[in-house]
């Protein structure tokens, strides 16, 4: 998974892609990264090819003899500072990424047919506005790219205003005789010690001494300044989602994890019985399984007759253990023996990275996957955001009109009454009088939402559907979202006559497999208070106080307050917030809530928000 090895998984991919490159285009070419040794034994990697060098210049002039690509002489053209020098090797990256040429933009099969055609070009103009001038391009497309750190360029010619260019290890020299900027990786390192407000404090600093040696030099400050504090945030950014996502898929890295949710069998079996029990979708079918863990779901396509099944994990010992797992059953795919394969079970494939990466990893046919399977979901369903990895691959990988499992998700919700709260067990505690420990504890509970399993007695009202998703269709943005609700008393008889105390707000989610690709045998995953429980259990939002409520039939208090003993609430009206936190992988969820008396008077409460 992690960023920082896709520079050398991709050079291993281009090496294998160069040697094992066949006629026949499809599947037939998929290749993954391996242990072959790269050319050259340096730490800087071509711009086009897998050649490693141990010197920017021994690179550059690589570049200029075997792909026409003569860097020194568009930086001069074009007179790029260190900044442009930064987006064009970054954009050039990406571009390769994709087997696409840097300058025309023609897409290529494969990386040999790319570097034939650069090697065929004599030169390579640019006019007009540089397509790299994206700010975008100042992120590095390969994390730790020695190249960027190692960058020097030496320039002795001038412009006509005879203030030439000259950059040396990743000093950027300001015009007019100005004093020269430290390296790039000198910023970075010193920006990221500490936080955003420290980083602009930084910066806001440097601008204030720099605009007072004149208003010549003030422009030119200010720009490199807000350029600079654009690296040193997009750096110490993607350094705060790679610290987030290694936790993460170190998490998942242990066994007790995935006895677990192998164990949750109502998970399990959703899965096992959507892949299993529908033949058209499955039989002969190319498949990928983001978020692969053990390897289970892909076990179970390869056994329903995927004819090639790709499993991603970002977890490398979960990687090493689902590959040992596919083999010990004989179903991994053995690259050394394709054409023996063809017919063969052994069809399983596993890769070490994020589904955002796999293209640094392997090369597949664009979107040439028939079904895409992952078990993305989190507590309350969105927790831990997996769901923009699989929006990413159904969007890159899934052929159109592909098949998604699961292809639907439903967040709901109802109230529940005292014994979804800590309060009877603190009341009773081998006798003895508890509860003030309780008060607490359900105090602590309005301001964090709590993990557990609800029963189905303690729901007080009809249950509400907050929101829906077709996995098939949406777009990113929409995981965030705000939902308005209403509940009343439950009419199932579970309700005793009177005054019911709800005492907060329990979410859960059903997941479908549904007909639309499940032909054969459609299948719903719920985590239902109602149904078999399940590890992600529900998801406790518990109320500031508890709200009375009754029937309509209720006689009032006309002096009384909305929501309690004398005036207890017929609806309760709720207004949910759902968004992506600022921190990666988490989610910030905010409830506002009214109670409504029987004769139309409300009674609000402030907004509670909560961090999952």
């Amino acid at each position: 998974m992690e960023h920082s090895c896709a520079g050398k998984d991709e050079a291993e991919e281009r090496l294998r892609s160069d040697e094992e490159e066949e006629e026949e285009e499809g599947w037939d070419d998929w290749c993954s990264d391996g242990d072959d040794t790269v050319a050259g034994g340096g730490g800087l990697l071509c711009l086009f090819c897998s050649s490693r060098f141990d010197t920017e210049g021994s690179l550059f002039s690589h570049c200029g003899a075997e792909h026409r690509f003569d860097f020194y002489k568009i930086v001069r053209e074009l007179g790029l500072d260190f900044y442009g020098c930064i987006k064009l090797i970054n954009f050039i990256r990406s571009k390769v990424a994709e087997n696409k040429c840097w300058s025309c933009g023609q897409a290529f099969s494969c990386n040999s047919e790319l570097c034939s055609h650069l090697q065929a070009q004599e030169t390579h103009q640019i006019e007009g506005h540089v397509p790299w001038e994206d700010d975008a391009y100042l992120k590095p497309f390969m994390e730790d790219d020695s190249l960027l750190h190692s960058l020097s360029i030496d320039d002795d010619d001038e412009d006509e205003d005879g203030c030439g260019v000259s950059m040396d290890r990743g000093q950027c020299s300001t015009l007019n005789g100005g004093s020269a900027e430290p390296p790039l990786e000198n910023k970075l390192s010193t920006a990221t010690e500490g936080n955003g407000s420290d980083i602009s404090a930084r910066f806001e600093q440097k601008c204030t001494i720099e605009s007072t040696e004149g208003e010549g030099r003030e422009s030119l400050a200010q720009e490199q300044n807000d350029t600079q504090l654009k690296v040193a945030r997009a750096s110490v950014n993607t350094k705060a989602i790679k610290t987030v996502d290694d936790n993460y898929f170190g998490s998942y890295s242990s066994f007790g994890i995935h006895r677990e949710m192998l164990g949750d069998k109502v998970r399990t079996d959703a899965y096992r019985d959507a892949l299993l029990d529908n033949p058209s979708l499955m039989n002969g079918a190319t498949v990928l399984d983001v978020g692969c863990g053990t390897g289970i779901l892909s076990l179970f396509a390869a056994k329903a007759g995927a004819s090639r099944v790709v499993a991603v994990d970002g977890s490398a010992k979960m990687v090493s253990v689902a590959t040992q797992i596919a083999k010990n059953n004989g179903l991994l795919y053995d690259e050394t023996k394709e054409v023996e394969q063809k017919r063969s079970p052994q069809v399983i494939s596993v890769v070490h990275t994020k589904a955002e990466e796999l293209n640094h990893k392997i090369q597949v046919p664009p979107n040439g996957f028939d079904v895409l399977v992952s078990e993305w979901m989190g507590y309350c369903l969105l927790y831990e955001s997996m769901l923009s990895s699989v929006l990413y691959a159904r969007d890159h990988f899934l052929k159109p009109g592909g098949s998604i499992l699961p292809d639907t998700a439903t967040i709901l919700g109802a109230g529940f009454g005292k014994g979804g709260t800590s309060l009877p067990f603190w009341e009773n505690v081998y006798g003895f009088d508890m509860s003030c420990i309780g008060k607490e504890v359900t105090s602590n509970s309005a301001r964090f939402p709590v993990v557990d399993v609800v029963s189905s007695q303690d729901i007080v009202t009809e249950t509400a559907v907050l929101h829906s998703f077709d996995l098939a269709t949406m777009k990113e943005n929409e995981m965030d979202f705000t939902a308005s609700f209403e509940l009343r008393l439950s009419e199932d008889g579970t309700v005793v006559p009177g005054v019911t105390w709800c005492y907060g707000i329990v979410l859960w989610f059903d997941t479908g497999f549904t007909v639309r690709f499940c032909k054969e045998k459609p299948v719903v995953l719920s985590t239902s208070p109602f149904s078999t429980p399940t590890h992600w259990s529900q998801t406790i939002f518990t109320f500031e106080e508890p709200i009375a409520m009754a029937k309509e039939e209720y006689l009032l208090s006309s002096s009384a307050s909305v929501g309690t003993d004398e005036c207890p609430a017929v609806m309760i009206r709720s207004r949910i917030s759902i968004v992506r936190a600022s921190e990666h992988r988490s989610i910030d969820i905010s409830f506002e809530t009214t109670a409504i008396s029987s004769d139309g008077r409300k009674r609000g409460w402030p907004v509670q928000i909560f961090n999952l």
